[in-house]
This record gives structure tokens, sequence and C-alpha cells, in this order.
């Protein structure tokens, strides 16, 4: 019997605790079905409400699902997106599919009427789409929003796809240069619809990216959200680090390996 009496955490917890460090450690593989109620109750010295509530932690986490008549199998784990500074993901061996779903004239949320520097309620060009895999699954939800001046009355203003990447259509159309970005990444449930269409199943979160361009005159051209089941993607950030920032650290860290401890230098001094 594996003793789960240690511990500050509840049983149940430290139930699921160990059933998924057995899962992450591939004693069960995807696909597979877990013990019975009766065996891990047995196995652990627990109630059947102890393994129905730990069961429950892992059903919520996305890890295991309850098939009825059946018993509870391990997920299949869809492969992770790698998001990073490009906006979109990069998928080794395959491209992402982007379906233009709507495009027209809307108020944008509030916090992008905010990035905008426009009214809650003035409209914009949204234009609207899904991300699909090479398998036609759906993967990612995406919105651009433009100001008037820049999309009103032209092909950005239709629901067709564009002839190259967004950020050089404006570019021509404008005249104007993307110089600098700005993204706001949070983490929060998904609505409705976005849970159906990206079939995220109960418990699991999404993550939302705002991600806001501007021009040479901090001006903005365009902002765009996305939007990634949590247990899906991998963002990465690439980035090179200034020469006075590293100096810096540098010595910081030369002086901390000197001997004592910086704290006990400064109360020295």
């Amino acid at each position: 019997m594996t003793d789960l009496s240690t511990g500050g955490m509840s049983k149940y917890h430290r139930l699921a605790a160990q059933l998924r460090r057995d899962i992450d450690a591939g004693a069960y593989r995807p696909g597979d079905q877990l013990p019975s109620e009766s065996q891990l109750m047995e196995r652990f010295g627990v109630s059947q409400p102890t393994v129905r509530a730990a069961i429950g932690v892992l059903r919520a986490e996305g890890l295991v699902e309850a098939i009825h008549g059946r018993g509870t199998f391990v997920r299949q784990r869809r492969s992770a997106q790698r998001i990073s500074r490009n906006r979109y993901p990069h998928i080794p061996g395959g491209q992402l599919r982007h379906e233009v779903t709507y495009a027209g004239r809307v108020p944008p949320p509030e916090d992008i009427s905010e990035l905008m520097g426009i009214r809650p309620g003035e409209e914009v060009i949204v234009r609207r789409g899904t991300l699909y895999d090479d398998a036609h699954k759906p993967t990612g939800l995406g919105a651009s929003y433009l100001p008037l001046a820049i999309a009103a009355v032209t092909y950005l203003e239709q629901p067709v796809a564009t002839p190259k990447a967004l950020p050089r259509c404006v570019e021509e159309l404008t005249g104007r240069r993307y110089r600098t970005a700005r993204d706001r990444l949070t983490a929060r449930m998904p609505t409705l619809d976005e849970a159906m269409t990206l079939g995220i199943r109960p418990g699991n979160p999404v993550i939302r990216v705002v991600h806001a361009a501007f021009d040479d005159n901090d001006e903005i051209l365009e902002v765009s959200e996305s939007i990634w089941a949590a247990d899906r993607v991998e963002i990465t950030d690439e980035y090179h680090i200034p020469q006075t920032a590293a100096a810096a650290f540098g010595g910081k860290n030369e002086t901390d390996r000197e001997g004592s401890p910086a704290s006990s230098r400064r109360q020295s001094r």
C-alpha cells in the first residue's frame, strides 16, 4: 500500500499528485486506463470519495477523461504549438492555415480601444479568423483591429484572404513602417464560443495574447488578439541583451563570487 499520510495537503490532493507523477513518468500513457476506484482505494488505503475527488482534480487539469461505462483514461495530448515573437506559432514540418471568418466594422474590446487611443464604442475594422493545424483541427483564434483611417474602404474590410502578410498590406496602404511592438499575455477561462471552437474541456484556461504595433511616430498601426488553449502552446521569447545590461549583471555576479554575500558587504559600508 502506498502511504499518503505525509505532507500538508489533503489526501485527495496527494493522491492526485501521485497519479500525476505516474502519468508524467509514463506509467500510464495516453489512451491507457487508470486503475478502477476499488483498485486505487486498496493501493492507497483511501475512501471512495477521496479517489473520486482526486480523479476530479486530474480531469479539471485535462490529464484524464472519464468515459461512461468504461472507466477513466489518460487523455491524448496534442502537440504543443510554439508561440514566438513573430506572433504566430512555428510548427516543425507544417504550417498553420488561417481561415477568415469575419471582416467589418465593430467596436473593439475596451482594453483594445484604450491601446488604439479611441473612445469606447468607437468602431474600427476587425478581421477575425481561425487557425487550423495540418489535421484541420482548430488550434487558435485571431482578430486584427485596424483604425478606420488605415483600412476603411479597402480590401482589408472584406472577408477574404490578404495577398500577403497583414503587416505588409498595412505598410503598402499607409506608407508607414512597423517599428515597435508591445505584447501583453494573460490567462483566463475561455468563453463558451472559444471553448466550443477550440474543443477546450471544462477547467482548461486559455492564453490571450494582445499585440500592439506602432510606427516611427509611435502611432498605432494595428492591434492583434490571439487566443490559444493553454495546454497546447509553448510560449518562447528570444531577444538580445544590451551590453550595458550584460556588464551590469556581470559586475554584480563577479562581485558576489569574491567571497562574502552582497548583503554583508552592504552592511559594512
